[in-house]
């Protein structure tokens, strides 16, 4: 069986590798569900590490409903890891009805050609599975993340095997709370690869007494947050 493991860092993807993972998918900000690391990141990543390694194109969290903007900057951030040499890349595009945007993800795709692509867990808030995993076997996608459409892959467990039983070339992999509890559920279901982050809490800092940093109003997966032309231009133009 194939283990994936998603690392939101170097140290995150130098331990996976001595772990004995078989790939890892690089991304970073765990806590939104994973976006596009910095060139930087990918760039040690892939001269320090051995195994394959797929990256992440994402360009911020929330939905999965790109502007015309949002798809240019995705477009370059393939092209940068194919200069780079990684060996994937996951992503996902969906209309607003959350049905697959079959003609940006064959966009995708097509620009990914020579790398392997996955699908990534946007695939969870399609309507019909099935149709979906059979529309992104014929754009030629090499893996789908899923967790079953659950909370987490353990309860997806009847959809991930109903879907890997459909399928005819495309790889279905297993992510979402995939721990050493229930790892091998997934092997006795038939999967043939899983993903998980298996990560631990460090680097601990005391910050009882300060301000918090991170921002709940900016946490929407429902829109997507922008700086606004008046708010800022009233501002200049109060200040000026």
């Amino acid at each position: 069986m194939l283990v994936e493991v998603c690392a939101n860092s170097l140290e995150s993807a130098l331990v996976a590798q001595e772990a004995g993972a078989d790939r890892i998918e690089l991304c970073s900000e765990l806590g939104v569900g994973g976006i596009t690391p910095s060139h930087g990141l990918i760039e040690l990543v892939r001269n320090q590490l051995d195994i394959p390694i797929h990256v992440l194109i994402r360009p911020r969290s929330g939905h999965f409903t790109y502007t015309d903007l949002e798809f240019e900057v995705m477009l370059k951030d393939i092209a940068f890891c194919k200069q780079t040499g990684v060996d994937g890349i996951v992503s996902g595009v969906l209309l607003a009805d959350c049905n697959l945007d079959v003609e940006r993800t064959k966009t995708l795709i097509e620009t990914s050609r020579s790398l392997k692509f996955t699908f990534h867990r946007a695939f969870d808030w399609v309507p019909n599975p099935k149709e979906a995993i059979w529309q992104l076997e014929e754009l030629g996608a090499d893996c789908v993340l899923t967790s079953g459409q659950q909370p987490s892959a353990e309860k997806g467990l009847d959809l991930l095997r109903g879907l890997h039983d459909a399928s005819k070339n495309i790889v279905v992999m297993a992510g979402g709370g995939v721990r050493l509890s229930n790892c091998e559920k997934f092997k006795a279901a038939g999967l043939k690869a899983i993903h998980l982050s298996g990560t631990s809490f460090g680097n601990e800092v005391h910050i009882s007494d300060k301000i918090p940093m991170n921002s709940m109003a900016h946490l929407q997966e429902h829109q997507v947050a922008v700086t606004n032309l008046e708010k800022v231009r009233q501002i200049i133009r109060s200040v000026k």
